[in-house]
């Protein structure tokens, strides 16, 4: 028993590592091949991300990262694929922002009420997607992409309306108009670093709490059933359309919190400005840390370490994409490494069978011929 702990350890580590591993070796390949020195904006990264400020920056960013990330890990061990968490995040954070700016309550109910309508509005755009699937057999894929396109232009057509856009004093961009302060997650100051995100500690506290029903409950046990196999699951009384359509609930209720810690941490109001793409993004950490939410916590810091310490390269000659590059290559290489891994730990586990086989045999012959 300890020696398949370990060897599924050892498989569940080797994935990652081997795509880290190619992705770096073809980024330096990519920097040799344009006349670059392939070792020097690691270094320069890692120096970078030895400030104060910049380790704040990476924290705040891999909280954001890493519920973008549960989101789609959900949906992942539902055998769902919620491509359209992006549009979740920011739909939900823009309606957050809305009734944020609308209403003034006392810090705990305010805070409460934004981060409900966040969730709220995460799930029932991601539901939409649930329903097409469970009613009709529409691909989550398909649906949630085209609901992307929506909810980009629902949010442009909404700001840029006179009825819900907001300029600031001193502004040239449309806004939803300013939190109250007492909407305003506390944040950890550490002075001259700059602060970390309030939201940023709950955010990871997410992790402990998507384990523990994913692991420890019912629930979770009946969604990891289903996303194995539907058939098997119904088998067993689970309704695996009930199930998809509830993984899809949540999957976008999370979606919906991504935005949390920059709304309430920093700018406490939505804009055209507000960051895009994390959605993406956290299909890619999710991918890396297999759905893990300890996997998810380290590769959400190594994609935010990418993004924030790059910063650094314009100073000395290169291009910031570097690390945009090495991102999609870490895609890439994730598939294929996972891949390959999958393969070699069949070949093992089918090899071990036929090693315990074979000790079996022989120790009955020498039952027999004692």
């Amino acid at each position: 028993m300890k020696k398949f702990d370990k060897d599924r350890l050892i498989l569940g580590l080797a994935g990652p590592v081997l795509a880290l591993v190619v992705a770096i070796a073809l980024t330096s390949v990519v920097l040799l091949a344009s006349g670059r020195d392939p070792f020097e904006p690691y270094k320069l990264m890692v120096e970078s991300a030895q400030y104060a400020d910049i380790q704040v920056l990476i924290l705040n960013q891999a909280g954001t990262y890493y519920l973008a990330a549960l989101a789609v890990a959900v949906g992942f061990r539902m055998n769902l694929f919620n491509i359209g968490v992006d549009g979740q995040y920011r739909l939900a954070a823009m309606m957050a922002a809305l009734v944020g700016a609308a209403v003034e309550l006392p810090g705990p109910l305010h805070i409460a009420l934004i981060v409900l309508v966040a969730m709220l509005t995460g799930a029932f755009w991601a539901g939409i997607a649930g329903v097409l699937k469970t009613l009709r057999g529409v691909s989550e894929v398909v649906s949630t992409i085209m609901l992307n396109a929506i909810a980009t232009s629902l949010i442009a057509w909404l700001i840029l309306t006179d009825n819900f856009g907001v300029q600031l004093e001193g502004s040239n961009d449309l806004t939803t108009g300013e939190i109250a302060e007492s909407g305003w997650f506390p944040s950890v100051s550490l002075g001259d670093g700059g602060e970390i995100y309030g939201f940023t500690f709950v955010a990871f506290a997410l992790g402990i709490v998507y384990w523990f029903v994913l692991n420890r409950t019912r629930f979770g046990f009946d969604l990891r059933a289903t996303g194995a196999s539907e058939s098997a699951a119904a088998a067993s009384g689970v309704d695996a359309k009930k199930m998809i359509l509830t993984a899809m609930l949540i999957s976008g209720g999370v979606a919906g919190l991504a935005g949390m810690p920059t709304l309430l941490g920093d700018t406490h109001t939505y804009s055209l400005s507000f960051p895009t793409g994390i959605g993406f993004t956290g299909i890619t950490i999710a991918l890396l840390g297999r759905n893990n939410p300890i996997g998810i916590f380290f590769s959400a810091l190594l994609i935010a370490f990418l993004d924030k310490a790059s910063s650094a390269l314009d100073q000395y000659g290169y291009e910031k994409e570097i690390a945009t590059i090495m991102q999609g290559l870490i895609v890439i290489a994730v598939v294929v490494s996972y891949e390959l891994v999958r393969r070699y730990g069949l070949r093992r586990q089918q090899q071990k069978v036929g090693e315990e086989l074979a000790a079996a045999a022989r120790k009955n012959r020498e039952e027999v011929a004692a």
